[in-house]
């Protein structure tokens, strides 16, 4: 059935971009109402999702929301007591920078006065009088020789006489304009009068808790005062706006505790962070840190991150699970028209999509989704494939970007996985390492999936199995290489079951040997397990398996396939290889959303219906499927 284009524009660019960040988020509803309540009542946020899925844009939209609090400026004064103690000062937001522009100014009509000119007139007066000297002690010389001598020395020491004046000179103007000029500096400038979102994802130690300089001339009245070297940290930038950390569990314990500490205080001391440091010795009075924070990260991060820290945000806040994929409806279609075209507006260098790029776009956004009926949240990644369609669409000369410029972006913007499985299919097709053809005992085509998540490649992974009888009467091995070996170890306890039900052959009299041909690190699940068990029945019951045939899917100690991941990439990796039938679970058989034209496909529930399909059952071995079908019922 066709879908109804509810699409109503020719070009992206009669679109309507909202102005607002929080109007531009797309597929996290859910998301947005809790953010708007976090920023009403100042609460803190923790976002969990994959990689790409809008985390940072949902702190901006925070920051965006935030009341208008009166932001204030902060200066570092001198403290004359005790020059390791910088005072704080806080002032209204915007007046910081007018009170720096006031001390330099005068200081510059301090340093406009006539007593410097008065002493260069008296060093030239001395120097002329000194010429004046010279040339009446050399002319009482009677020799030529002599007075050429006197006049030499003589004019080396004025010269010497000249650059120590200078240096002397030099060293007490720097020296009097230091005591002169020395003024509070602006650690931390609010004069936009906007809630400041400050991202410290990464961060170190001193950018994200304040630090202090270290001075390498600390004597000689050389060094630079204390307060001067004091720079204030993300956490004191973000006071009054949104402190925004992805990954937040791979910061350190003791930093982790700090942020918590500067959370409960709404306060922290800015001192040296390095211990060999200058700045070691030197201590701010409390600097203002009443900050929203928006931590993020994936799933790992709820095991890693400080328990105090996640209690601290638990209870004060809220914790928000992102979406990754949406429900494909029209209503959801045309919010992803517009993100193309919030992308556009943001990149500035791309031309306008027609309607048709915006639905291979759209798609892109089904197929990588893996599930029928839905698109992904990935934006981050789709947002790439919008910059290279844009680019090509440049080069190429195009006034605007069309279906063909995506088709061309979706290849040249593969990723390393899909460049690795491309490479690994073409060199194993031209060893004949992958086979396509004929059948063979104990070797099948599987299905795996190199990388993870949506930038995952498809891949066919051949396997070979060999069954002999075990060494040991009644204490078979199953040896398994490479980092595969533990699904390898598991489809065939699952199978061993299977295989006992409908021969009475116990798998423990015999040494299995599985091995993965030439397989790259990386490849992930486990769904080459229905491969494994089907080249064990293969082995064991010596019937061959038809080569031009690839399968993928999970296998139950019941017998029953069950659904996988990446079901699209690995029907592509198999189309690619040159195979023309593909088996895969029937609970995936909804989820195929590319073209299948030219290749076979067949959903299978259980083992059975995989060992079916995938041998050349001769006459005298049917009734070894009949037994299988009827053991797993």
């Amino acid at each position: 059935m066709a879908r109804k284009d509810k699409l109503k524009f020719k070009k992206t660019e009669e679109i309507d971009v909202p102005d607002k960040i929080v109007d531009q988020v797309i597929g996290q509803e859910d998301a947005i109402n809790v953010i708007k309540k976090a920023a009403k009542q100042r609460r803190h946020v923790l976002l969990i999702g994959k990689p790409g899925t809008g985390k940072s844009m949902i702190g901006q939209a925070l920051a965006e929301l935030l009341p208008k609090e009166k932001l204030k400026d902060v200066l570092c004064l001198p403290n004359k007591k005790d020059e390791n103690n910088p005072k704080i000062k806080i002032v209204q937001a915007g007046l910081g920078s007018k009170i720096i522009e006031k001390t330099k100014l005068k200081a510059l009509t301090q340093l406009s006065g006539k007593n410097q000119w008065m002493f260069l007139v008296v060093i030239f007066a001395i120097i002329f009088a000194a010429s004046i000297i010279l040339d009446w002690f050399v002319g009482r010389q009677a020799s030529e020789i002599m007075q050429a001598a006197t006049r030499i020395s003589g004019t080396m020491i004025i010269i010497t006489l000249f650059i120590g004046v200078l240096v002397f000179y030099s060293l007490y103007k720097i020296q009097s304009q230091r005591k002169r000029i020395i003024g509070p500096k602006l650690i931390v400038d609010n004069s936009k009068k906007e809630s400041p979102f400050i991202d410290a994802t990464g961060l170190h130690e001193g950018a994200l808790l304040g630090d202090v300089q270290h001075d390498p001339f600390q004597t000689g009245g050389l060094g630079t005062p204390a307060h001067e070297r004091v720079s204030a940290g993300a956490l004191h930038k973000a006071s009054g706006g949104v402190l925004f950390i992805d990954e937040i569990a791979t910061l350190n314990p003791e930093m982790q505790i700090s942020i918590l500490t500067a959370m409960q205080e709404k306060k922290m001391a800015i001192t040296g962070r390095s211990k060999r440091s200058a700045g070691a010795m030197v201590k701010t009075d409390s600097v203002p840190t009443d900050f929203v924070l928006v931590a993020a990260g994936n799933i790992e991060t709820m095991q890693k991150m400080h328990p105090a820290l996640r209690s601290r945000i638990r209870g004060n806040g809220y914790e928000i699970y992102m979406k990754d994929k949406i429900k494909d409806n029209p209503e959801n279609v045309e919010r992803f028209a517009r993100f193309v075209a919030q992308e556009i507006k943001k990149d500035k260098k791309i031309s306008h999509f027609t309607k048709k790029a915006v639905k291979e776009i759209i798609k892109e956004a089904r197929r990588r989704a893996g599930r029928k009926g839905y698109l992904s949240l990935k934006l981050r990644d789709l947002g790439g494939l919008i910059r290279v369609s844009g680019d090509i669409a440049k080069e190429e000369g195009s006034d605007s970007v069309s279906a063909k410029h995506v088709q061309k972006a979706r290849k040249s913007a593969a990723t390393l996985e899909q460049q690795i499985a491309e490479r690994y299919t073409f060199d194993k097709k031209e060893y004949q390492i992958i086979g396509t053809k004929g059948t063979q005992i104990g070797k099948v085509n599987g299905l795996a999936v190199i990388g993870g998540g949506e930038i995952g490649s498809g891949i066919v992974l051949p396997i070979e199995a060999s069954v002999v009888p075990a060494f040991e009467k009644g204490r078979g091995k199953i040896l398994a290489t490479g980092k595969l070996g533990d699904i390898a170890k598991e489809a065939i306890t699952n199978v061993s079951a299977i295989v006992k039900k409908y021969s009475g052959k116990s798998l423990g009299m015999f040494d299995i040997h599985i091995q993965f041909l030439q397989t790259y690190e990386g490849l992930e699940g486990d769904s080459a397990s229905i491969s494994v068990a089907s080249a064990v029945v293969s082995a064991l019951e010596e019937i061959p398996i038809k080569q031009n045939l690839a399968m993928t899917g999970s296998l139950s100690i019941r017998g029953e396939v069950l659904p996988i991941g990446g079901v699209n990439d690995k029907i592509e990796a198999a189309k690619e290889a040159g195979i023309k039938t593909i088996i895969i679970p029937k609970a995936n058989e909804k989820d195929i959303l590319i073209d299948t034209k030219g290749i076979k496909i067949i959903p299978a529930k259980n083992i059975a219906e995989v060992l079916e399909h995938a041998l050349k059952w001769p006459k005298g071995k049917k009734k070894i499927l009949t037994k299988i079908k009827k053991s797993i019922k």
